[in-house]
């Protein structure tokens, strides 16, 4: 039968002393009252800021521990039988049957399960719940309830983890979305509107455009002087249902890993241009290494400007082999059009390039992973902003949103309640 009501008791467990069984009796998940209200507050206080389930893990003080983790989620829930692969595992992870030892498990198990399933549909574009029903043991039996309408991670026990595990989540889909058979479409946007405008169009993830952000705010675009605009778009970008990447122009004057390892999002853009040229590659290198040894479930795309710049195809090929070999995910070449350069670049790491005279299926068989528009969409919006007015100048009724559209686009349910 289905309940549609997530206020049905959590279900009671019988107490153990090893295997799931035990693992059962000692979480927060299966609890109520004092028990709860106790385990609850050690298991907040578990949480830490990680980018990655291995880094979950192993803060958890539970490092490689996934491979165990990925047998006892399918027993976990008190409806589902136990297997003996399951209970061996538990007791591998065990050292101490205490409540503190059965909260690191349990959280690593939740998490696990949620990124995976979460990861997926983000990855898809799957805009249903990531876990459509739940079930529930009850004295009459197992009664499924469904989860349709309801955030990730809803109900009377709500997951403390779900904030995390969605942000592992956006990491794990977005880092999928670069190594799918066709490139990943990627919009930049300037700010929150725009942002929730491309996804409610249907598009997977959301980038930032520097350009856009600066100019919005009257500033000069590649200069490094608009990070506190770009940092307090990605900060409002990071309850969007979908991975966001921020453009990070070379730091903007910061700490690079340190501004990274404080942002919520999926990815982000690092560029070895400066202001008056190109970055040494050894030192762009030593950032990128630093970056991702801080936050290494973040994608970092290592923007080379050499193109930009005027400089040979052997040079940004050198550039992109020492990124990648420092722990860059990707190489992104704005400028980039020769067919021949698209397939050698391409053959290192999941490219980006930008929208250009060829569809994305020939610039897939080229190799590209990534296609990213740029500044093109604010600086389209910038052109339609003045045609609009001329045209009401001249009398034109123009077609634009409705002031409804536009209302939905910022109403909280654009947003995650779980990120």
């Amino acid at each position: 039968m289905t309940e549609e009501l997530l206020s049905l008791p959590v279900p009671s467990v019988p107490t153990a002393d090893h295997g799931v069984a035990w693992l059962r009796s000692n979480v927060v998940r299966f609890t109520n009252g004092p028990d709860h209200a106790r385990r609850r507050a050690l298991t907040t206080e578990l949480i830490p800021n990680v980018t990655t389930l291995e880094d979950l893990a192993t803060a958890l003080n539970l490092p490689g521990a996934l491979d165990d983790i990925a047998k006892i989620a399918p027993s976990y829930q008190p409806h589902e039988p136990v297997t003996a692969e399951a209970d061996a595992a538990v007791e591998r992870l065990a050292v101490s049957h205490d409540e503190e030892t059965a909260a690191r498990i349990g959280l690593l198990v939740q998490a696990w399960a949620a990124t995976h399933a979460l990861a997926e549909h983000l990855r898809t574009g799957n805009p249903g719940p990531a876990v459509p029903i739940t079930r529930r043991a009850t004295e009459t039996g197992v009664i499924e309830v469904s989860l349709d309408h309801h955030p990730f991670g809803h109900g009377p026990h709500a997951c403390p983890g779900r904030t995390l595990a969605t942000k592992i989540a956006k990491n794990m889909a977005f880092k999928a979305m670069h190594h799918q058979d066709t490139p990943l479409i990627l919009p930049n946007a300037w700010d929150y509107t725009s942002a929730a405008a491309l996804h409610t169009a249907g598009f997977k993830a959301i980038g930032t455009t520097s350009l856009g952000v600066a100019a919005a705010h009257g500033i000069p675009d590649g200069m490094g002087l608009a990070g506190e605009q770009a940092i307090a778009l990605a900060t409002l970008l990071k309850d969007l249902p979908c991975p966001v990447t921020v453009d990070l122009e070379s730091g903007f004057g910061v700490d690079p890993a340190d501004l990274v390892a404080g942002l919520d999002a999926a990815g982000v853009n690092l560029e070895d241009g400066r202001p008056h040229g190109l970055a040494e590659v050894r030192e762009q290198a030593e950032l990128i290494a630093k970056v991702k040894e801080r936050a290494p479930g973040v994608f970092l795309n290592a923007r080379i400007d050499t193109h930009w710049q005027g400089v040979a195809i052997e040079e940004t090929e050198a550039r992109a082999k020492a990124y990648v070999d420092a722990g860059a995910d990707g190489v992104f070449v704005p400028g980039l059009t020769n067919p021949s350069d698209i397939e050698k670049l391409a053959n290192l790491a999941p490219l980006n390039v930008l929208a250009q005279n060829r569809t994305p299926k020939e610039l897939g068989n080229l190799g590209v992973k990534r296609i990213s528009t740029g500044s093109l969409l604010f600086r389209a919006a910038l052109h339609h902003t003045v045609a609009t007015a001329e045209a009401v100048r001249d009398g034109g009724i123009p077609q634009a949103f409705s002031y409804e559209d536009v209302q939905a686009l910022v109403s909280p349910g654009t947003r995650s309640a779980a990120g």
